[in-house]
């Protein structure tokens, strides 16, 4: 290998250079036996953040409107209390939030049931801690949700 091979496989990281000396990882979401593509794929990072916007920003007008009386001064963690109790009412009841519902996501537990309430809260402060949802394995699912034992899939 000259310097040139040995950068670019550090450039393009090391599942590339894996996939280069032809390990197959496979999709994401066939070890949980999703399908590869279409309705009850693994969701994919775009749609996840659009839902995320979404919600934070339902949050954030909830918070501004009816917590602090129109004052931003007012509004400090509001809006990420109304996120939690959202996540955990919606995600707990019918296993998405508005945001999720609007791009078109669901969350399922792994085994493609409902996810119990001790499951949706703990993945529900998990993802208001923020940092585990920037830690995802190769199904493409964040910490929050591999610790619930939940998949976010395509409806």
């Amino acid at each position: 290998m000259d310097n040139r091979e040995a950068i670019g496989s550090w450039l393009s990281g090391p599942r590339a250079a894996a996939e280069e000396m032809g390990v197959d990882f496979g999709y994401r979401g066939e070890r949980l036996g999703l399908p590869q593509d279409g309705p009850g794929s693994v969701a994919r990072v775009g749609r996840r953040m659009a839902a995320i916007v979404v919600d934070w920003g339902l949050c954030s007008l909830i918070a501004f409107r009816l917590i602090a009386d129109g004052d931003v001064q007012k509004m400090g963690s509001w809006p990420l209390l109304v996120f939690l109790v959202l996540s955990v009412l919606t995600v707990g009841t019918v296993g998405f939030t508005p945001g999720k519902r609007i791009v078109g996501l669901r969350v399922v537990a792994e085994d493609g049931g409902r996810l119990g309430l001790p499951r949706v809260v703990l993945r529900s402060v998990l993802l208001a801690l923020f940092v585990p949802a920037l830690i995802w394995d190769r199904d493409g699912r964040g910490l929050h949700d591999r610790l619930a034992k939940a998949v976010q899939v395509r409806i």
